[in-house]
């Protein structure tokens, strides 16, 4: 038994930002995998990618993370450009993994089953049904907001959400994707709406401004600790979700959660690529209580 197991596409990104090109893996499962590897939990990833990149699987591996790797011909490969506002991005994508298939899947136990769509086809509704009959579903709706038209990445809202949504436990959106599924500007007004479709625990990430989890009919609003520098942005949200499932399936309450995953988010935006780390650091920033 596991306590989460993420399923998604590991990504090629290549990030621009005003100081840099980097490129190097990326995706929701990536940067919640490698930010587990620091936990005390068990985690296992299921993901799909090219053979040609199996030495990003090789590398995990080494690292000490369970990986299950399904075929595909092609692996995802995003361009993320940045402003000098880390908190807004134009995305492209150059070309497009297999999706994933019910009949695929390994037979996997889980306390929580965290998704990571890239795109809005990658995870089927009815894995979505199958494993809600398992375990928790936790989603991170912004891959079922996206399309793909001249290789930009387009946004538009999910016409299924009021089928699935009920099926999913934690939902976690940033404010922009909140906005586009629900036609909310307000964080509040957008929370409560995913919950009447059905979701237990919805999460807003504000960027700069924190967090907003709502549940229960109670509202925490999480800070947004201060970064020592703001360098890549790219996967602070996964890291965020990674930090608060960690705390969750351990019996942490939502506040304490959320706080924790924020430091984790904080700690990942002042270097590039995925969060590196230790637990004791992330508890020392909580702790200090030193917000944006």
């Amino acid at each position: 038994m596991y306590d989460i197991c993420t399923i998604g596409h590991i990504s090629l990104d290549e990030i621009v930002t005003a100081q840099r090109v980097t490129s190097m893996p990326g995706g929701t499962s990536f940067y919640f995998a490698k930010t587990l590897q620091y936990s005390d939990i068990k985690h296992k990833l299921i993901t799909a990618l090219a053979p040609r990149e199996y030495p990003i699987i090789d590398d995990l591996r080494a690292e000490g993370i369970d990986v299950y790797a399904l075929p595909s011909r092609h692996t995802v490969y995003f361009k993320n450009s940045y402003s000098d506002d880390q908190n807004h991005r134009e995305q492209y994508v150059l070309q497009k993994a297999s999706p994933f298939r019910v009949s695929q899947m390994p037979a996997v136990s889980a306390k929580v089953f965290h998704l990571g769509p890239l795109l809005f086809d990658d995870i089927p509704a009815q894995l979505i049904k199958d494993l809600s009959k398992k375990a928790l579903v936790s989603l991170d709706v912004q891959g079922y907001l996206r399309s793909v038209r001249n290789q930009k990445v387009m946004y538009h809202d999910w016409v299924d959400k009021g089928r699935i949504l009920p099926y999913v436990d934690i939902l976690k959106a940033n404010e922009f994707e909140m906005e586009v599924v629900t036609g909310r500007k307000n964080a509040r007004d957008g929370a409560m709406y995913l919950a009447d479709l059905g979701v237990e625990e919805v999460i807003i990430t504000l960027g700069s401004m924190g967090s907003l989890i709502y549940t229960k009919g109670v509202f925490y609003q999480i800070p947004a600790f201060k970064p020592t520098a703001v360098v890549d942005a790219t996967g602070c949200g996964d890291t965020y979700m990674a930090g608060y499932l960690w705390k969750r399936v351990q019996g942490n309450q939502v506040q304490e959660a959320g706080e924790f995953g924020a430091a984790l988010a904080t700690l990942k935006v002042a270097s590039s690529g995925p969060f590196s780390g230790s637990s004791d650091l992330i508890m020392s920033l909580v702790e200090q209580g030193v917000t944006a």
